[in-house]
């Protein structure tokens, strides 16, 4: 197979082969065109090589698109006008072993040059000009529609979304069913935006409530509820493989990841809107909402790094392949990581796209961070604008050094021969100026201790300052000298030899006990000849500190405008240094860095770099336009500016679709995750442009395109069956009735503790372990027998271990966070009847269900009832459980309710 993934026999036709009739030479001064020069000589050769029953499979090479994008090798096939960039004319003139057609003989010089002749000049591939190999025509990269609710035969419902559905069913010969009634209309909406059951109370009350806006009020009144945040979070911690541990062999906790959690609760709760949604959780950190860029590590994590270069690497990349995959899932319905070692298969998306892709989260690593109040935030931008002042205001100084400290200053000079050295001090920080040690280097020689000291007078009566300590090389104040000047003094050292001096270091304390009598103005002079002294250092070049209270000494050694400016930076530091924050929380939500480029890799190997790559979004939807050096923040904060672009037909179907396939089990398009050419084609394709048109239209408010689906009839229906619609459309696709399902498993746990009056509804926070702790380098975990009332929270806080199925409703398709979630699977299994109706949670909670009917008092069989169906038991069912509880007692009727299809299935 060639570079295009097309046979080289059917190559070798784009070229005039010697002895050919059909064909002619392009004249002189024209460009070559492939229809017009090449195509005969394709289809001739074709015919000519592989017999006319052949001929079709011959011409498949004329596809532009594959030509152009390039095979497994993830090099562009032809990069029109430039032929050096083009793969195809690099094996056509490689060595042999590289060279194609692998069989046979070279192509001729002359075929060669008329290959490079027809790419240099743009590869035009037909009489409409160059072909743009990019452009797609696969449905998804279509802009989005904006279709008008079709008419049809019939009078049913009162929603554009009915009108789209009933044409549908009319064309299949279908009908609607009718409307559900109230009490499974009210568990059905509970269940599904709550995860939890209606209370027998809320039941009756939409019953008896005759308001013609009574269901309209009711999806109200449950969207604004905190129960809906907590079950629509749990959808998409799915899609982005959220768990609270790293995963591979170590699978350490994850303390701080609950954040990520946590936040997308309160976003759902709150309706942020989806463009904005998508926003923070690629660049949160740039808007001060830190805890949302949890999604960019909320994947796996190998934490055991090879000692190996080229497996560090491979670990890196994977984690990055990681963040792009998650992403283009999530809010593009792209599997971009079937890009990483070579151009999709199936979709247009070249290899390079991958990689500008990756170079959007270079610069981010799995690790925690500070998250820092909206407060605090406000507080670390001030400081950040007064560090930026403060730097401004240094780039107007001359070029001076450090300021002055109490403990070290190295003074520093070109190389001077001197036989003595002296400090001549002229202010000081208060009271007379003290020196702990005065050293003079010459190379790596401290050449002062073996000088002779002098002054110009010394501190008298103190044992603790005495001259000898001024070069006796050992430190702190109980060793130093002292003046006997207030402000002012002299302290000279007469080397035992005239040498080469170029660095003179001294301090007031080098221990830093001590910070008074700091001298602030001074000048280093070395003796260079008997008679003469010359200066190489002082206090001149150095920032002032700000002069505290006490000050003692000489003029102000810099000019007026100087210390103004060096003033106001003095000022401007306490201003920072006021600024203080609380001691922040920290987050699993990655570590920040600027990165350094990213090269394609040649079949994603990545000892094998190619060209650097800029940060871009994926070719098909334009491009971000940043530089190769582009500020780390910026290139995520591009991306999800570019996602959410109304001109991008992706990302609002993606997530209309998203919010569908949750409320009916299946969505238009049946594969949620995969919008590609390799997914399922939507059943209603105007229904979904509909729904993506109206997600934009309402401010890219979630909680509106629920009202739009949920005030449907379509999803009002009841879910009965009926024999046409089963023959025709068992899996209730085109909707002819509700299709009920199995609920998942954190529903199930919940509406049980719910039932027995064991759940408690307290939010966020830490969540709650099935596991038992341990400490191990390499955790085990090993499911805790019984839980108790810290275990009784909601599903959703649950610590979620990955790659470890939880006890007992790991059965139930509940995702391990391995790998990316869009769509879980849904099945049926001995398992999970045998965990639901032996396991231990049951037992506990059958018994407290009991426990809490009994004290209800009354009827227990009808409390049972209506607490778990909404419903009263018919005469048959209250008579049959009468004499169940009479033989085998309460707990094993609430048993036998916590298993029953009534309960665990959406009606």
């Amino acid at each position: 197979m060639g570079i295009c993934g097309v046979s080289w026999t059917v190559l070798l036709t784009l070229l005039p082969q010697a002895g050919a009739e059909v064909g002619q030479d392009p004249v002189v001064g024209t460009k070559i065109n492939f229809e017009r020069e090449i195509e005969p000589i394709l289809a001739a050769r074709c015919i000519k090589c592989h017999g006319p029953d052949k001929q079709k499979e011959g011409l498949r090479l004329d596809r532009a698109a594959s030509a152009f994008r390039g095979g497994d090798s993830g090099e562009p096939g032809i990069v029109p006008g430039d032929s050096a960039r083009s793969e195809l004319f690099r094996r056509i003139t490689a060595n042999e072993h590289d060279r194609m057609p692998f069989k046979g003989e070279p192509l001729t010089a002359g075929q060669v040059a008329l290959i490079e002749r027809w790419i240099d000049e743009g590869a035009i591939w037909s009489e409409n000009g160059p072909v743009d190999a990019d452009q797609p025509t696969h449905w998804s990269f279509q802009p989005i529609g904006d279709p008008s609710p079709p008419l049809t035969g019939r009078s049913w419902g009162s929603s554009p979304i009915d009108a789209f559905v009933l044409r549908r069913l009319e064309e299949e010969g279908l009908r609607p069913s009718p409307a559900a009634d109230r009490v499974t209309l009210i568990r059905r909406l509970f269940l599904d935006l709550h995860g939890l059951l209606p209370t027998p109370a809320r039941v009756e009350a939409f019953i008896r409530d005759r308001r013609e806006d009574a269901w309209e009020r009711l999806v109200n009144e449950v969207l604004a509820s905190p129960r809906y945040g907590e079950r629509w979070a749990q959808h998409w911690l799915d899609v982005v493989q959220y768990a609270d541990s790293h995963g591979f062999e170590m699978n350490n906790p994850r303390p701080n990841a609950y954040q990520y959690r946590d936040w997308l609760i309160e976003a759902f709760n709150d309706d942020v809107p989806y463009h904005r949604f998508i926003f923070e959780q690629l660049a949160g950190d740039t808007v001060g909402v830190d805890a949302a860029t949890g999604f960019l590590v909320a994947g796996a994590w190998d934490q055991v790094e090879s000692k190996l270069p080229a497996d560090v690497a491979l670990q890196r990349q994977d984690e990055l392949t990681a963040m792009v995959n998650t992403t283009g899932t999530a809010f593009l319905g792209l599997t971009l990581g079937c890009a990483r070692c070579h151009a999709h298969k199936f979709d247009p998306v070249p290899q390079r796209d991958f990689y500008a892709m990756t170079a959007v989260f270079a610069g981010v690593r799995h690790g925690e961070r500070p998250l820092y109040s909206k407060e605090d935030a406000l507080v670390l931008s001030q400081r950040a604008e007064t560090e930026v002042e403060i730097e401004s205001l240094r780039s107007e100084l001359p070029r001076l050094r450090p300021a002055i400290t109490s403990r070290y200053n190295e003074e520093r000079f070109e190389p001077v021969h001197a036989s003595a050295v002296r400090m001549r001090i002229f202010a000081t920080n208060g009271a007379e100026p003290c020196i702990d040690e005065l050293e003079i280097w010459s190379g790596e020689i401290n050449v002062a201790l073996t000088a002779v000291p002098s002054s110009s007078g010394d501190y008298p009566n103190n044992p603790k300052h005495k001259l000898e300590h001024i070069n006796d090389g050992q430190f702190g104040n109980p060793r130093s000298w002292i003046s006997n000047e207030s402000g002012s003094g002299r302290i000279r050292l007469d080397l035992s030899e005239p040498v080469m001096v170029d660095r003179v270091v001294w301090g007031r304390d080098r221990h830093a006990q001590f910070a008074d009598r700091t001298p602030t103005n001074y000048i280093i002079e070395v003796r260079v000849a008997p008679d003469r002294w010359t200066m190489v250092a002082g206090s001149q070049d150095r920032l002032l500190a700000p002069p505290p209270p006490g000050s003692i000494g000489g003029e102000d050694r810099l000019s007026s405008g100087t210390s103004e400016i060096t003033r106001r930076i003095f000022e401007a530091e306490e201003r920072v240094r006021a600024l203080k924050t609380a001691s922040p929380d920290m987050v699993y939500a990655g570590k920040l860095e600027q990165p350094g480029p990213i090269h394609r890799l040649y079949r994603g190997d990545v000892t094998s770099k190619r060209e650097a790559v800029a940060p871009d979004t994926i070719s098909v939807l334009g491009t971000l336009g940043l530089a190769m050096d582009a500020p780390e923040k910026e290139r995520r904060a591009a991306l999800a500016r570019g996602l959410t672009d109304p001109s991008n037909p992706l990302t609002a179907r993606v997530m209309a679709n998203r919010i569908w396939y949750h409320h009916f089990g299946t969505g238009i398009v049946s594969t949620p995750g995969d919008f590609g050419a390799n997914g399922g084609r939507p059943s209603h394709p105007e229904l979904l442009d509909w729904l993506a048109r109206q997600l934009m239209r309402g401010d890219w408010s979630i909680k509106h395109l629920h009202r739009e689906i949920l005030n449907s009839s379509t999803y009002r229906q009841a879910s009965g069956p009926s024999a046409t619609g089963l023959a025709r459309d068992a899996g209730a696709r085109l909707l002819w009735r509700f299709p009920p399902r199995r609920l998942e498993a954190e529903v199930i746990r919940d509406c049980i503790l719910q039932l027995s009056g064991s759940l408690d509804l307290s939010m966020g926070g830490p969540g709650f372990s099935t596991f038992k702790p341990n400490d191990n380098y390499v955790r085990v975990y090993t499911p805790k027998e019984t839980t108790g009332p810290t275990e009784w929270r909601r599903m959703v806080y649950m610590h979620k271990v990955r790659m470890e199925r939880a006890p007992l409703f790991g059965a139930f398709d509940l995702p391990d966070a391995g790998q990316v979630c869009p769509k879980r699977s849904l099945s049926t299994t001995a398992i999970q009847a045998l965990n639901l109706f032996n396991g231990i949670f049951v037992l506990q909670q059958a018994q407290r269900m009991a426990e809490r009917l009994t004290e209800l008092g009354g009827d227990p069989v009808e409390h049972a009832y209506r607490s778990a169906y909404g419903r009263k038991p018919s005469t048959r069912e209250a008579s049959a459980a009468e004499t169940f509880i009479k033989e085998q007692g309460l707990a094993a009727f609430c048993r036998a309710i916590l298993n029953s299809n009534e309960l665990v299935f959406l009606p």
